[in-house]
């Protein structure tokens, strides 16, 4: 297996194998499609990259409209300070594609290996995975992530229980994963994973919450709701999520506590 590479370019840092973009010491937020747009053209920084290559590589061959591949464009241009009118580091050529023409220095990653620390207090430890986009809406993506991210949010302000963070557990995006290795490589011992998909107008949002050690399904429920307020929509499923998932932790911690007394 290759060692996982770094990208350096003016002082920013990309990470394929952490899938972070940092400057400096701080961590810059990227969407999915955005990093995966920004690596592209960096892997392929040799040769100019056409509208269908870059289709074929970050939407796996599904069409989009001309407006949402140009916004993604501009969000790549804006993360690294570039933009459309200076082009000083993602350019344009016309009829031909874009390319990265930025000075690129490649460095091997230290290979981490994958260790499951005990939490530093007596507690459970979550992990939340990227919700799947069962439509053929790449445009869905965003609200699939926004879902999680509305849920680790506020999970994380539940007392007693260690949320990882969301730039770990979105390493396995578009992965197939076993639930007991990723419970292994994050130090999680619960994992909640879902689902979305949109007809029309319509919601529907699944969620489980599994058990690492065992990969034993705990919880399970399905949202039901209409997209005319998004922020509201987020906000109840976020809300009913960790409802429900804070009682079943603490009785499946306490079973794990009595099942270890001596």
């Amino acid at each position: 297996m290759a060692a996982p590479v770094l990208y350096r370019f003016d002082d920013f840092l990309l990470d394929l194998d952490r899938r972070e973009l940092r400057r400096g010491d701080g961590l810059i937020a990227l969407e999915p499609q955005v990093f995966d747009l920004l690596a592209y053209l960096i892997r392929t920084r040799d040769r100019v990259v056409s509208r269908d290559d870059i289709l074929a590589e970050v939407w796996s061959g599904r069409i989009v409209s001309e407006a949402t591949l140009a916004s993604r464009i501009s969000a790549a241009r804006s993360a690294i300070g570039d933009s459309g009118e200076t082009q000083r580091l993602i350019r344009t050529i016309p009829r031909k594609g874009i390319r990265f023409v930025g000075e690129v220095r490649e460095q091997a990653a230290t290979v981490r290996t994958p260790v499951a620390a005990a939490p530093a207090f007596d507690g459970p430890a979550i992990a939340v995975l990227p919700f799947t986009n069962l439509g053929g809406d790449p445009e869905q993506e965003y609200f699939a992530d926004g879902i999680v991210e509305d849920i680790i949010t506020a999970l994380s302000r539940c007392s007693g229980l260690a949320v990882i963070a969301r730039n770990s557990s979105f390493i396995y995006k578009g992965k197939a994963v076993d639930i007991r290795e990723v419970g292994r490589e994050l130090g999680a011992g619960y994992v909640l994973e879902g689902s979305v998909r949109r007809a029309g107008s319509r919601l529907r949002i699944t969620g489980q919450l599994i058990e690492a050690s065992s990969g034993v399904h705990l919880w399970a429920e399905r949202f039901d709701g209409q997209i005319d307020d998004v922020f509201a929509l987020q906000d109840r499923i976020s809300e009913s999520i960790v409802a429900a998932i804070e009682p079943t932790l603490e009785l499946a911690e306490g079973e794990r506590r009595r099942a270890m007394r001596p």
